[in-house]
């Protein structure tokens, strides 16, 4: 478990990587695995409950290792690509997953971002792990035997290892991936020990071959060493690469002649650094771990699967073409999800790492023809929305410099008229483009979903083309668009409602009915996704008071619900059901936004008291501490930007809109030098209501702050209370944007 540490310089410490691990097929509590990982490193190293291939890696309920993993895997439900394993044992020959596998406890597990270790109690072994971006250090200590081994699992699919005794060398590759196409695709491994090792053998699937040099569909190595004392310690040293041998030796000199112990001292420091972005004080101590925990999500994915070649430069494996490009590529998330909170948060507080990230999409669109809409590590045929779109207008419109913004703006025009092949483009374009909507009845699934996803996505296309300075005729064009959510919204039960291709609404309608119009929720679920028109959404409900009323009702609902069109209970409705929020299901996406809305219809206080309930009741630093999926940050992100006191609602605006601060004090540490800090000294449990806001000492009646106020440094400071101000942010005139009272 993650050590308790309270030094502000120290931040690391908080941190428990077991958050969320215990979890199954059947209910997420954030179906995470233990990451020691670099902050957006290549590769992340995992204990191996699971067995080879399968996506629940580590679920915290297990009691057998099968090895240590090298893993890139985005979610369980995606899967992983290019994984190999380590693992130790003695007297065993055998390099069988179930024969080698060894009981483990929790109590003899130190599980930190920057280091793990755990006994293996089969074997009297204790293996530790730290990593650095591309490579990791490895530290066995063994207990007195005759026979030492460390099994090096190549995995099925197609494999190679070869032995080089003389260099205490094993290299190797792995081309197991279980998502997309992926042309040419190797993962090469090269692993060194700082012991010689006695004749050690290569198996072919569970024949031992008497050949030093194997390749075929699974490929393992068994490392023999032998007469081993009691306590003898075995290093090893692993880099990897997705271009060469060559690539991955040079990977490994980022360990270069550093032990074990100043590896680890390094990676620490790396996180200290990275997560002192934003230090926060003045919280109870699970608030702290919670935190920081949930901040320790938002940095990995996507991961960087570029490299630094001889000349110091970054290369890559384009999965596209099959060969080695200049320039950077990132893999490894679904911007369904991150588009939300996740890529805001990289705006705010770790901008230069998203220019890399932009400069990666860049690359996609010339060597794939499309943006990724899920990227593992190519085109990956899952979830809807062209939300590349929103991605990338919200990093330039944030002030991220992107050097092709160009390309990039036209990609996002390719994508947004086109129908591409894994879930790219816009499945349904033509009927989207003529009627301005996906009709119901024409075999396309999530159909209404899509087509608010479609319009919030041109409405950030329109915001991109402003600032580019377009033709006004295109700029019109989107802004148009961008209103298109209007068509899937039903007069009659003012919610969002499939429709079909002769303009009538889909019937029999269930609001309460899963998937069908809509993707992983239902109506009540999907018809606040206008992220950029909120005011032109509570006008087509009745006004204020009817739209907050709507706005209740999610939470005073029972979480009754219609499975019928998958045909059993998926996790997503179970995790809804089992939290007693009604019909609020912070567990998926589509709704997270939803509790901010009560800052455009004038009740902003009810915004804060649902934000303090969902951070209390549903996020824990525990094995069980989300209510659903994690999903490569963006359920962390929500924590993270809603514990410091607002929210990016409408990605692509410049504008954050106010929750409730959670701590006393937070200290963003800007990447242009600057301090933003917010400050809520009688913040406590009860002190939950925001009574007034002053933005560096003058009086602040917003609901929103923007982007431009933050960077330009200071001071939003909140007087709490235990009960609501009922009359601040109840005007208009201080209201958060939305499109149709836009000037």
């Amino acid at each position: 478990m993650a050590q308790e540490n309270s030094k502000n310089n120290d931040l690391v410490e908080w941190i428990n990587p077991l958050m969320g691990t215990d979890s199954n097929y059947e209910l997420s509590n954030g179906n995470t695995y233990p990451s020691i990982a670099l902050p957006w490193g290549m590769n992340a190293w995992t204990p191996q409950t699971g067995n080879n291939g399968n996506g629940w890696q580590y679920t915290y309920d297990a009691t057998k290792i099968r090895g240590f993993k090298q893993t890139h895997q985005p979610s369980p439900w995606m899967n992983d690509y290019g994984m190999f394993s380590l693992m130790p044992m003695v007297q065993k020959e055998t390099v069988d997953e179930e024969q080698r596998a060894s009981w483990f406890s929790h109590k003899t597990e130190i599980a930190k971002p920057y280091y793990y270790s755990v006994y293996l109690a089969d074997y009297d072994i204790t293996t530790e792990i730290t990593p650095t971006e591309r490579a990791a250090a490895f530290l066995f200590t063994f207990p007195e035997t005759a026979n030492g081994y460390i099994v090096i699992d190549a995995f099925d699919r197609g494999s190679y290892l070869k032995i080089i005794p003389s260099e205490n060398k094993i290299i190797g590759y792995s081309t197991k991936y279980a998502r997309g196409k992926l042309n040419n695709f190797k993962n090469y491994f090269v692993i060194v020990f700082d012991k010689a090792f006695d004749p050690s053998s290569l198996w072919s699937d569970a024949t031992k071959m008497n050949e030093l040099e194997l390749s075929g569909g699974h490929i393992s190595g068994l490392i023999h060493f032998k007469n081993l004392k009691k306590g003898e310690k075995i290093s090893a040293k692993v880099a990897s690469s997705f271009i060469s041998w060559e690539q991955a030796e040079r990977n490994l000199k980022e360990i270069g002649s550093d032990d074990f112990e100043t590896v680890k001292q390094k990676a620490k420091a790396v996180w200290n650094q990275t997560l002192s972005k934003i230090q926060v004080e003045g919280g109870t101590p699970d608030q702290m771990r919670t935190f920081y925990s949930t901040l320790y999500r938002t940095v990995f994915f996507p991961m960087k699967m570029y490299e630094i070649n001889a000349q110091g430069q970054p290369i890559h494996y384009s999965p596209y073409l099959g060969t080695v490009k200049p320039g950077y590529r990132f893999a490894g998330t679904g911007f369904w999800d991150t588009f939300r909170a996740l890529y805001p948060l990289l705006n705010l507080a770790y901008p230069a790492i998203n220019r890399e990230m932009q400069q990666g999409l860049v690359n996609d669109y010339l060597e794939g023809g499309w943006l990724p809409e899920w990227s593992s590590p190519s085109y990956s045929d899952i979830m809807i929305g062209n939300n590349s779109a929103s991605v990338v207008a919200d990093a330039y419109i944030k002030g991220v410099k992107i050097d092709e913004i160009e390309t990039l703006y036209e990609a996002l025009l390719h994508g947004a008229n086109n129908e591409g092949p894994q879930a790219t483009g816009r499945k349904g374009v033509e009927f989207y483009n003529k009627l301005g909507y996906v009709p119901y009845d024409v075999n396309i699934n999530e159909n209404a979903a899509r087509t608010l996803e479609y319009a919030y996505d041109d409405f950030t296309i329109y915001q991109l083309a402003k600032a580019l300075n377009k033709p006004q005729a295109e700029i019109d064009l989107y802004k148009s668009r961008a209103m298109n959510y209007k068509n899937v919204f039903d007069p009659e039960t003012k919610l969002m409602r499939g429709r079909n291709k002769d303009g009538s609404f889909q019937s029999p309608f269930n609001p309460l009915k899963w998937g069908d119009a809509f993707t992983e929720g239902n109506s009540w679920h999907y018809s606040w996704s206008v992220f950029h028109d909120i005011d032109g959404l509570a006008q087509a409900m009745g006004g204020y008071k009817d739209f907050t009323a709507k706005l209740d009702a999610v939470f005073t609902m029972p979480p009754d619900f219609d499975d019928s069109y998958y045909g059993q209970t998926i996790h997503e409705i179970r995790e809804m059901q089992i939290t007693n929020m009604g019909q609020y299901a912070h567990g998926n996406q589509p709704i997270q936004h939803m509790i901010y809305l009560y800052n455009y219809a004038g009740e902003p206080w009810k915004t804060q008291y649902w934000i303090r309930e969902v951070m209390a009741k549903l996020y824990q630093p525990t094995p069980d501490g989300y209510c659903g999926d994690e999903d490569n940050g963006q359920t962390s992100a929500w924590y993270v930007f809603s514990a410091l006191g607002f929210y990016p609602v409408c990605p692509a605006t410049n504008q954050y809109v106010l929750g409730t601060p959670l701590f006393k004090k937070v200290t963003l540490h800007l990447e242009n030098g600057k301090q933003f800090i917010i400050a809520a000294p009688n913040n406590s449990a009860d002190n939950k209501y925001i009574q007034n806001c002053t933005l560096n000492k003058k009086e602040y009646p917003f609901n929103w702050i923007s982007h431009e106020a933050i960077l330009k440094g200071g001071t939003l400071q909140f007087e709490m209370a235990p009960t609501p101000n009922t009359t601040r942010g109840t005007q208009p005139a201080y209201f958060p944007f939305s499109m149709s009272t836009s000037k």
